[in-house]
């Protein structure tokens, strides 16, 4: 994703921009979930498919570029960044549970509501913890060059979760780039 600079050429989006971005895409889902009646079935069923979707590939970036950078980089955030990848587990988990399931099933509303409750606890850390103390770390010039390399992520990212995948390089990158041909050509498949 491409910004115009003032002065006149363009330059990527810095990487704590493209995460929040994302996050606010996916809070609209939940709100659209929440807001949906008991009898909206076919709408919660497309709005979950929409948050396995939106999730799935934000985790995959986060784990492949954002959280390495940040482990390497960034004094003291080594705990954040190990709490951040377990709480990716369980929202793979749940995603994993939720993707394909019949909005009809009795546990469908309630595991939306877990999953719900848990990344929005997961975005508030990052952006009122973490985020915060990465940009005072690595300035603008190095969070554009992360949001690139996010960006570049974003189009080979798997588009479902893949829980039992590693979650750390260089296993993910290479497990997830597999994981995401992989959905690619299952959604080409399908349609």
């Amino acid at each position: 994703m491409l910004q115009s600079h003032r002065l006149g050429y363009v330059t990527a989006m810095d990487a704590i921009t493209l995460l929040k971005t994302d996050h606010k895409t996916v809070e609209k889902l939940f709100k659209q979930f929440e807001k949906a009646g008991d009898r909206a079935i076919l709408t919660k069923g497309k709005l979950v498919g929409g948050m396995v979707k939106e999730l799935s590939v934000h985790a995959a970036i986060e784990e492949q570029v954002f959280y390495p950078a940040v482990r390497r980089e960034v004094e003291n955030a080594k705990d954040q960044v190990l709490e951040g990848l377990e709480e990716h587990h369980v929202a793979k988990w749940l995603l994993s549970e939720l993707d394909g399931m019949d909005p009809e099933d009795e546990r469908f509303d309630a595991k939306v509501t877990v999953l719900i409750e848990s990344v929005r606890h997961h975005v508030e850390e990052e952006e009122e913890t973490l985020f915060p103390m990465v940009r005072k770390a690595l300035g603008r010039k190095r969070l554009a060059e992360i949001g690139a390399q996010l960006d570049q992520a974003k189009k080979a990212a798997p588009v479902h979760p893949h829980p039992r995948s590693p979650d750390a390089p260089p296993g993910n990158v290479v497990v997830g780039a597999i994981a995401g041909a992989i959905d690619k050509a299952r959604h080409a498949f399908e349609e």
